[in-house]
């Protein structure tokens, strides 16, 4: 019985827009691998769809690529080596889904309701 960490050769996170009627299950080096479209998103037309999944996908590709350094960090790859492929630190994935936030709630007109 060998005690070495197995480190998986793929890392993915899945992540769903608020309402959960899109879902976008994306790697650690942002390949979509399950893509799931509730029928009531597509009367937004493409375009907007298009953009949603796209939005979902860089979520989703950044949050595994910080679970994909933690992995690597445990199984004793340095800090720097994961600095140079790139991977994303949890605090940048924190700060990235502040910015995905804001721009998720921001207003899209200026115009109210009357």
């Amino acid at each position: 019985m060998s005690t070495e960490t197995t480190i998986p050769p793929v890392t993915t996170v899945t992540r769903s827009n608020r309402r959960a009627t899109i879902a976008v299950c994306a790697t650690d080096q942002g390949l979509p691998v399950e893509i799931r479209v509730d029928r009531q998103e597509l009367r937004y037309g493409a375009a907007a769809l298009a953009d949603e999944i796209m939005r979902l996908c860089r979520q989703a590709t950044l949050e595994a690529g910080a679970l994909r350094r933690e992995e690597l960090a445990e199984a004793g790859i340095a800090t720097d080596v994961l600095d140079r492929l790139g991977l994303p630190t949890r605090d940048q994935v924190v700060t990235q889904e502040t910015h995905f936030e804001e721009r998720e709630t921001a207003p899209t007109s200026w115009l109210r309701p009357v």
